[in-house]
């Protein structure tokens, strides 16, 4: 099973792997910085190197509990050492954009008690479905208020791992489903941006609100009653 690390560490951007498996396009490697797509979040891209060639990395999946990485170009041999490089750009917007979502959540909570029903996300850019029969009016301008003034508070965002038993009777963890985890994760990963949001979740974050930039709701929408879409881009400033 490749080393994710990327849990532990979501600034590293280049990183010393082996290969372990091949097929046409795709590699799997021990160990790996790149973030493969999941939970809403769209994967990293970036380089390997290794000393007779190098090529881009495209995609990154898991697929059949391997994660892959599909590269253009030519393909390392099984037992090749290797350099990974992650695309720092791509990265650092994923990052922004997938605390903002945690930020929209914990806004949402904290003032309207609504739970999210679903998101997804691309660089600086977002959506999350929300548990709410009708918004009131006003409704776009005051949430993104509210989200640009946690964003300012420069909350810290702390990442930790906790095993199943305890995030289960964790009550901030619940509202966040974690009892939708798979039975076989003994050890959950929660991100907290503190005092504010505290999650069950996989992805990679900034280390503080303040590093998101300026968040925009830029519509809501209805998804059927009873669940209401909010979309939303970030800017620098």
């Amino acid at each position: 099973m490749t080393d994710r690390l990327y849990l532990h560490n979501a600034e590293l951007r280049t990183f010393e792997a082996e290969v372990v498996s091949v097929d046409d396009t795709q590699v799997e490697l021990d160990r790996t910085a790149f973030y493969a797509t999941s939970g809403g979040q769209p994967h990293d891209i970036g380089h390997l190197v290794w000393a007779t060639g190098a090529a881009n990395v495209v995609d990154v999946r898991t697929v059949d509990g391997l994660l892959l990485h599909t590269l253009a170009g030519p393909v390392p041999k099984v037992g090749t050492p290797v350099t990974g490089e992650v695309d720092d750009t791509r990265r650092r917007h994923m990052m922004r954009t997938h605390t903002a979502m945690h930020v929209l959540c914990g806004v949402m909570w904290k003032h309207w008690r609504r739970v999210v029903t679903g998101g997804n996300m691309d660089a600086l850019s977002g959506r999350m479905d929300f548990e709410v029969d009708q918004l009131p009016e006003g409704f776009a301008a005051e949430i993104e208020a509210l989200c640009n003034a946690e964003i300012a508070a420069n909350r810290p965002i702390e990442v930790s791992f906790v095993s199943r038993s305890d995030a289960v009777l964790d009550r901030e963890l619940i509202r966040t489903k974690v009892n939708l985890v798979p039975e076989s994760v003994t050890e959950i990963r929660v991100v907290d941006i503190v005092g504010l949001d505290k999650q069950a979740d996989g992805g990679t974050h900034v280390s503080s609100t303040g590093q998101v930039g300026r968040l925009e709701v830029i519509k809501t929408e209805s998804k059927g009653k009873g669940f209401k879409r909010i979309r939303f881009v970030l800017h620098d400033s």
